[in-house]
């Protein structure tokens, strides 16, 4: 292993004596995005406002150098922060129990970041692609459903029990809408319409939109009357470092947060990935998910020391990263030390911050969370994809977000399995006109020879796919037909050991009658199992041909000439001769 295998931030650290203008200018851009964001995400994961700063400032230094992408910010999100929320709460709630609450969030949060590791290092990047995007969908969607609600209480000034299920919610403040707040009200809609505004008709400080609402919100809240008019703030936030502490290793609470551990680091990695994905279709930058699992491993784990709660990458902050024009992992750096010095100078300022604000711009961080485009596509073009999406919404809004997102990944490879298991088999024949193979379902003109039957396989032969496979062939054989079959095997991905079993059982099978079954065209990773296996000899290495035309002009030498004399078809070029 290479040094900078061990340590990556030395591929770009050269870069920076180019770039640093550029990442000065983008690093300090993110160090102002954060701080609204760092305040509302924490609230959300049920933190103390100082929590976001803590991991807003050590996550995305670390995730940057030990990361793979030069543009994606890691620290606080809405997905891990709602995740984090819903998992604690099972054993502790942040309003009565915050001491509990704060480790176990912390050992939660160690706990992902050393599976995200773990998975980065015995190089499990594949796995992020069996969460389908209707899944991700589903539950961000859902997620921000479930937040919006959540800041209800702030919005309205209504104080509702703690723990209440989302239809408990709406019905305990329509039910006490009369005990609403009017000044906390009047704060909460005003800085969402500034917030909206802001982003929609002022394009060159559209980005900063959250911290001008934050701000002019604030303000409006003081000369409203502030606490004095029951308009709560965030109150202290403590200006110092966060401080290294030994995360409470319980094994009761390990054993616990085992579950939700592992669905907190796969909605993390997803979410990094996706991000990684989208900017490097932009960037043209060459990425490596083994490289961003560690880092986003990594960036978990030892902020966890530092009483930070669980990080991912931000699609806001990142997007935000690169239009800044980030071209290196320092803009990153930069933003999370310029964190530093806002914390330590400016916190005092911070806790005058008003819930209502907050809540307002809560609700437009959930409302952006259900992406309605790709809703929209989902409902036109896909049942099944359809019910992928509305089983994990409905599950993120009624059950554990972690069963949510298992049923969601479960429906989706029961779905793929079945997609699987029936692979397209056609039956090919003579086209006059264009004198070339086709489906023979799609014109009933054409022709078939009469000794040799040609099917073509779209699709894998596994264990899930062989007794569709096998009934086909188990119909032919009783038609009796053909003697000979040549399977064009372009399409076949791969065999597995059921596979091959089969295959080799059925081509005895044709034998015993005088006939015998060729492949053409079969990939070298198909034939892995077939030759590691024995399977190979058993069939026979001259029965597997380079391609079709190699194929027909070996198989014809074997066909009835007499036959072949009284047959007026002439479908081979072979038959010319005859």
């Amino acid at each position: 292993m290479s040094l900078k295998q061990v340590f990556p931030f030395l591929n770009w650290l050269p870069l920076v004596k180019k770039t640093w203008k550029d990442d000065l200018i983008a690093g300090l851009t993110g160090t102002i995005i954060v701080i609204p964001q760092a305040v509302a995400f924490a609230l959300i994961a049920g933190m103390p406002p100082v929590y976001g700063f803590y991991i807003a400032m050590i996550a995305p230094i670390i995730a940057a150098l030990w990361g793979s992408s030069y543009h994606l910010i890691s620290g606080p999100t809405t997905t891990s922060s709602i995740v984090v929320f819903a998992i604690i709460t099972k054993y502790y709630h942040p309003e009565n129990e915050i001491d509990m609450y704060i480790s176990m969030t912390i050992v939660l949060s160690f706990m992902a970041g050393v599976i995200k590791l773990l998975m980065g290092l015995f190089k499990m990047g594949k796995l992020v692609d069996f969460v389908s995007n209707s899944v991700v969908i589903g539950f961000t969607a859902g997620a921000g459903i479930l937040i919006a609600f959540k800041q209800l209480k702030h919005v309205f000034g209504i104080k509702v029990p703690q723990g209440s299920k989302i239809y408990e919610v709406i019905n305990y403040i329509i039910v006490h809408i009369r005990e609403t707040n009017k000044y906390t009200l009047i704060v909460a809609i005003i800085t969402l319409l500034i917030a909206i505004l802001v982003k929609k008709y002022i394009k060159k400080i559209g980005r900063f939109n959250l911290l001008i609402a934050m701000v002019l919100g604030t303000v409006l809240a003081i000369y409203l009357g502030g606490e004095q008019s029951g308009i709560q703030t965030v109150g202290h936030i403590p200006n110092h470092l966060p401080p290294f502490k030994v995360p409470d290793f319980s094994l009761d609470w390990l054993q616990k947060l085992f579950p939700g551990a592992i669905v907190l680091a796969l909605l993390g990695l997803v979410e990094a990935v996706s991000i990684s994905r989208a900017v490097a279709l932009h960037s043209h930058q060459k990425l490596n998910n083994n490289q961003e699992f560690i880092g986003q491993g990594l960036s978990n784990i030892i902020p966890s020391f530092f009483s930070c709660y669980a990080s991912s990458g931000s699609f806001t902050r990142s997007g935000v990263n690169y239009q800044a024009g980030a071209k290196t992992p320092l803009s990153a750096i930069i933003a999370g030390i310029g964190l530093i010095f806002v914390l330590l100078f400016g916190a005092k300022y911070a806790s005058y911050l008003p819930k209502p604000a907050m809540g307002g711009i809560i609700l437009l961080v959930g409302y952006n969370l259900i992406d309605f485009k790709h809703v929209k596509l989902i409902y036109k073009s896909s049942r099944r994809e359809l019910l992928v999406f509305s089983l994990t919404l409905l599950g993120t809004l009624f059950l554990h977000l972690e069963q949510a997102v298992i049923l969601g990944i479960a429906v989706s490879l029961v779905f793929y399995l079945e997609r699987t298991s029936k692979p397209n088999i056609a039956e090919l024949g003579l086209n006059n006109k264009s004198k070339k193979f086709i489906n023979i379902i799609r014109d009933s003109s054409i022709k078939e020879c009469p000794q040799l039957k040609i099917i073509r396989i779209d699709g894998s032969i596994y264990f899930g796919a062989v007794e569709e496979v096998s009934n086909f062939f188990t119909d032919l054989y009783e038609k009796n037909d053909s003697k000979y079959i040549l399977v064009l095997s372009n399409g076949i991905n791969f065999i597995d050991l059921a596979g091959a079993e089969w295959l080799t059982h059925e081509v005895e099978k044709w034998r015993e009658k005088g006939g015998q079954i060729y492949f053409s065209g079969m990939k070298v990773v198909s034939q892995d199992i077939l030759i590691k296996g024995g399977f190979f000899e058993k069939i026979g290495a001259q029965y597997f041909f380079k391609d079709k035309n190699t194929a027909i002009a070996s198989i014809f030498k074997d066909l009835d000439k007499n036959i072949c004399k009284g047959c007026e078809l002439k479908i081979f070029n072979e038959c010319k001769n005859t």
